[in-house]
């Protein structure tokens, strides 16, 4: 559970003065505004299945971390960056990206369970990251996921027609003058950097609560790529909060709290009568420039 047996009757005020729940919701709101875009840029280049590749690649870092005697969640971010961007030049399509995905994913779970066989060390450590730690969050999480927070919003903001064309038709973004290659690496290496950061908040298995879910139910009611980023950051924001302080006044798990209340949130979206809009990825030529 979230809390030792000596806290288990302290009320929702009194866990709120703890240092490690302040952290940790302080990280959640961070991850708030950063990750749910990232979720935007998952569904944009259809890449569902880097969720998985990158969790794969993460345990494979923090395995090398433990035969190293490096910081485990340090290699599981540098592994992830790179992975990212190793896996674009493979991406020469759509289609392309999903594939590369599923080879990355199948290499790297490889490449663990071998450094860990090899090694000798105890891989309970490794595989604890599929279960999270969100009270342990330290300076370090906090760093990376402030970093998110502002690198996130700031690139699809200064980039924002680039991106909108990226995410709206690849090709036509290449025959626009976007350099398409270097965006790419540029959006997966967030993609896995992102991941790997939000896997100590509610561990490897739940990572969509902070990422993917926000941007379904974003695209439901936004008619454009900038109104879906924002609606994905404030579902994020009220995902986050509101599921924390159901999980700490029922002292249950984050992670599973998290998902669930996203989900709700996102059912409960797809409830709304159907808008006059076409898919979510038509909106964003609302957004492309006249002329590039």
């Amino acid at each position: 559970m979230i809390l030792a047996g000596a806290l288990a009757g302290a009320d929702l005020g009194e866990l709120l003065q703890l240092l490690p729940v302040q952290r940790a919701g302080f990280a959640l709101l961070l991850a708030a505004v950063g990750l749910p875009v990232i979720g935007v840029v998952i569904v944009g280049l259809d890449i569902m299945p880097v969720r998985f590749a990158m969790m794969h690649v993460a345990l494979l870092g923090i395995a090398i971390g433990l035969l190293t005697g490096l910081d485990p969640m340090l290699c599981a971010l540098v592994a992830c960056a790179l992975a990212g961007a190793g896996v674009a030049p493979l991406a020469r399509t759509p289609d392309g990206l999903s594939g590369a995905m599923g080879l990355l994913m199948s290499l790297a779970i490889a490449a663990a369970l071998l450094v860990l066989a090899v090694s000798g060390v105890n891989a309970s450590g490794a595989f604890a990251l599929l279960w999270g730690s969100i009270l342990s969050v330290g300076t370090a999480d906090l760093v990376v996921l402030g970093v998110l927070a502002v690198l996130v919003p700031g690139l699809f903001w200064w980039r924002r027609w680039d991106v909108a064309l990226l995410l709206y038709d690849r090709e036509l973004a290449q025959c626009s003058g976007v350099p398409v290659q270097a965006l790419t690496v540029v959006l997966l290496v967030l993609v896995a950097v992102a991941v790997a950061g939000a896997i100590k908040l509610t561990g490897a298995l739940l990572v969509d609560a902070l990422t993917l879910l926000p941007a379904l139910a974003a695209r439901r009611l936004g008619t454009s790529l900038r109104s879906i980023t924002l609606w994905a950051v404030c579902i994020g924001v009220a995902v986050n909060l509101t599921g924390f302080l159901l999980a700490l006044r029922l002292d249950w798990p984050p992670g599973p709290v998290l998902v669930l209340t996203a989900g709700a949130l996102v059912l409960a979206v797809h409830l709304i009568p159907e808008r006059s809009i076409r898919t979510w990825r038509a909106p964003a030529s609302d957004s492309l420039p006249s002329s590039h």
